[in-house]
This record gives structure tokens, C-alpha cells and sequence, in this order.
């Protein structure tokens, strides 16, 4: 977290999203992209770093995230529907970011079953506002349901990697799929 703070980021999970951009050129200057579960927004302010002037950056949590900015922030529920029409207000997103995490009960079974239902829930979302040619970063944690919301991923998608960027500490079971292309 020092680093990150020395940096100007609000949070180490910065470092993951540059990582990830870095290799795989997710955000390009004029993207729009949807941040869900952006709390407490460092992944939001390396997307509107990287997005420019002319793109955007819409972020959403349920929990009050300090003005970003290029920084368009919301506090609510990005499966509410009211919600969702505002965050889509402008078209369709180029990029959806969810670094959605439960809250952790401790119980590894569990936290990563509910993490797997928060990613699934960004699938959906991602179904509906990604432009077809879009990109979907989401986190996931290994165990049980990985496999199976790996599978839902390349039905939807046509391109789907799995990544684990050296900024997430060894021992952590997290892990990053990057989905790309649309299926109709």
C-alpha cells in the first residue's frame, strides 16, 4: 500500500490493471469504460490515466468512493436497473473492469462462491453494455466454481485468457480472466 501511495494510487490493485494494460492494451485513449465495484477506485483512476480527455470512466459501488478525476462516480448497485440505464446513458462500454469482491467470511469455500456470483453477475451486465469488439477484465478467485465460470465465459466471449499479474502476491488465490469479442 506504500507504494501505492507514493505513487498517487488509492489502492495496490492499481498495479494489477497497469500490469494487465501494459501487456495486453486494454484501455486506449477515447475508451469509455465501466468500472464495477470500483471502492476505492484505483483501478478507476489508471483507466481514466490511460482513456484520456476524450474517453470516459464511469465507476460504481455500493460503498462512497472520493471524486476521481476524469472520473464519473456513482454509489449504488450496478445490477439495479435504474442504474444501469444511467451508467448506458452514453453507449455501449469498449471496456467493463470488475474487481467485485464479497465480503469475506474467512471461509475460503464460500468467499470464492460468492466471488464467482459477483463475476457472473458483471457477465451479464457485460452482455448487455459491452460493444461487441469489447474487452471484459474480471476478478475471480481459484476453488470449486472457477472452472465453471471460466466455461461461461468463453460461451459468451471468444477470446478468454487467464492471468495472473505479478502484482497479486503469490499466495493469494485470486486470478484475472480477460474476455474478449462478443458472441451474438
Amino acid at each position: 500500500m506504500r507504494k501505492a501511495r507514493a505513487q498517487g494510487y488509492r489502492s495496490r490493485a492499481a498495479f494489477k490493471l497497469i500490469e494487465v494494460n501494459s501487456r495486453e492494451r486494454l484501455l486506449i485513449p477515447g475508451f469509455r469504460v465501466a468500472d464495477l465495484g470500483a471502492a476505492p477506485g484505483g483501478w478507476s483512476q489508471v483507466a481514466a490515466e490511460k482513456v484520456g480527455p476524450r474517453g470516459k470512466v464511469i465507476a460504481i459501488d455500493l460503498l462512497a468512493i472520493a471524486p476521481l478525476p476524469g472520473v464519473v462516480v456513482l454509489q449504488g448497485d450496478f445490477r439495479d436497473p435504474a442504474w444501469q440505464a444511467q451508467m448506458a446513458a452514453g453507449g455501449k462500454f469498449d471496456v467493463v473492469l470488475s474487481d467485485l469482491s464479497p465480503n469475506l467470511s474467512g471461509i475460503a469455500a464460500t468467499d470464492q462462491a460468492r466471488a464467482a456470483e459477483l463475476v457472473r453477475m458483471a457477465l451479464e451486465f457485460s452482455r448487455e453494455y459491452l460493444k461487441a469488439e469489447g474487452s471484459f477484465l474480471a476478478k475471480i478467485f481459484q476453488g470449486a466454481e472457477f472452472e465453471a465460470v471460466l466455461g461461461e465465459m468463453r460461451q459468451a466471449f471468444h477470446k478468454v485468457r487467464v492471468l495472473k499479474p505479478a502484482a497479486s502476491r503469490d499466495e493469494s488465490r485470486e486470478t484475472y480472466l480477460l474476455a474478449r469479442h462478443l458472441k451474438h
